[in-house]
């Protein structure tokens, strides 16, 4: 069998290779959906992004007979550890062939580089961080996933665990129709009307005049509303920032709701539309034409993802996330929607998880992230005294780490 050798990316042909290996892995896969080349490109530090300002990233590429047959990125997100302060990395953007031997590989090689850094706990796969794309897909192959969530093949779980990567933690995809919350039990309807009753909130949709104002509100009462939750790190300005220019065309009000208290913000829930039919015909590709072309075909969308639906900590406990989805449905039902997909729910959000059983919803996909931690032997062994890969120049197969 020709050697296997993992490389840096380097040049902009490497790159440029790197983004490119998943159009040829699933060529053959109906349900894959090409990533939007622009956006990849820019998490993966290719492009200018605010994340690479709080964080570090390095990708390689396998290569044996001359083809890339695998790719990886490691991930040092220093405002993870400092919020947990522990030494932790991350893997993601990880695609391979079937092939025990190439995964390894990839993950020796990140290994190696964060060893290199003394860290020795790595978590995955996390595009690049929980606040983006997350999780590797272990149940629900049998349809396309929804706008920003993950896709692999089924094989993806066998070569992580047998590497040594154990589950921390699974998320779930929920679906239903937008008119379920019109046939919630008693006991849920009676919350609704609890909770307006009580705090006597203003509802409204992102106002498209205050645009920025709205998103940036939106925005910090996530940071603020999820600081304790699993593994969860705050935006930073620049990614708030970012990510309000880059949604300004891709959110449609209807999907929208904030609630108010005295003209304060105070929560609100936040929907996407599935975009993932016309970002497949587009292949991912938004210039020079294909922004156009997401644009002129929204209006045809029937599914739409409900991304998030954040409650400032005061005002939680209280079921006010329930009277935001409510508020939202005829606006909803108004735009055309059929169905929505409520992802990711935590497993342990046990709240979200029952409240969206218990309204109707069926749960659809599961996804899961890992952690590896490395044997006592190797976290007392200086990297620099006992390499294990060559991360800065080219690995090739010598054999394996014990695990």
């Amino acid at each position: 069998m020709p050697e296997l050798e993992i490389k840096p990316v380097e040049s902009g042909r490497d790159k440029k290779q790197f983004v490119q290996f998943a159009w040829s892995l699933y060529r053959d896969d109906e349900n894959w959906i090409p990533p939007l080349r622009q956006n990849i490109q820019e998490l993966l530090g290719f492009r200018p992004h605010p994340f690479h300002d709080v964080a570090d990233v390095r990708t390689w590429l396998a290569w044996r007979d001359g083809e890339v047959c695998g790719r990886i990125a490691g991930i040092v997100n220093h405002v993870h550890n400092e919020k947990y302060e522990e030494k932790r990395g991350f893997f993601g953007f990880f695609e391979s062939v079937d092939d025990q031997e190439v995964a390894t590989g990839l993950f020796d090689t990140v290994r190696s580089w964060l060893a290199e850094q003394g860290i020795h706990d790595i978590r995955g796969p996390v595009n690049p961080s929980l606040n983006y794309e997350v999780g590797l897909l272990i149940d629900g192959f049998d349809s396309p996933p929804t706008f920003q969530m993950t896709y692999n093949p089924p094989y993806y779980e066998k070569l992580i665990e047998n590497y040594g990567f154990a589950k921390v933690q699974d998320l779930f995809a929920f679906w239903g129709h937008l008119d379920m919350l019109s046939s919630l039990d008693d006991k849920l309807a009676f919350v609704i009307r609890e909770v307006d009753r009580r705090f006597e909130l203003n509802y409204r949709s992102l106002d498209r005049k205050r645009f920025n104002e709205d998103v940036r509100s939106f925005l910090n009462i996530y940071n603020a509303s999820l600081d304790g939750t699993w593994g969860f790190t705050p935006l930073s300005e620049g990614e708030i920032d970012h990510l309000s220019r880059g949604l300004r065309h891709l959110i449609v009000p209807e999907l929208t709701t904030i609630a108010e208290d005295d003209g304060r913000p105070v929560a609100a829930a936040f929907g996407l539309l599935d975009y993932n039919p016309l970002i497949k015909k587009i292949d991912g590709r938004l210039f020079p034409f294909g922004f156009i072309r997401l644009l002129m075909g929204r209006k045809n969308i029937p599914r739409a993802r409900m991304i998030s639906t954040n409650v400032l900590p005061e005002y939680q406990r209280w079921g006010l996330g329930l009277v935001l989805l409510a508020k939202l449905l005829p606006d909803g039902l108004s735009w055309g929607m059929s169905e929505v997909e409520f992802s990711w729910v935590l497993e342990s959000n046990h709240l979200s998880f029952k409240s969206l059983q218990r309204g109707g919803a069926k749960l659809i996909k599961s996804y899961r992230i890992y952690d590896f931690s490395a044997p006592e032997a190797e976290r007392g062994a200086a990297a620099s005294k006992e390499p294990f890969v060559c991360c800065t120049g080219v690995w090739r197969r010598r054999g394996t780490l014990p695990i």
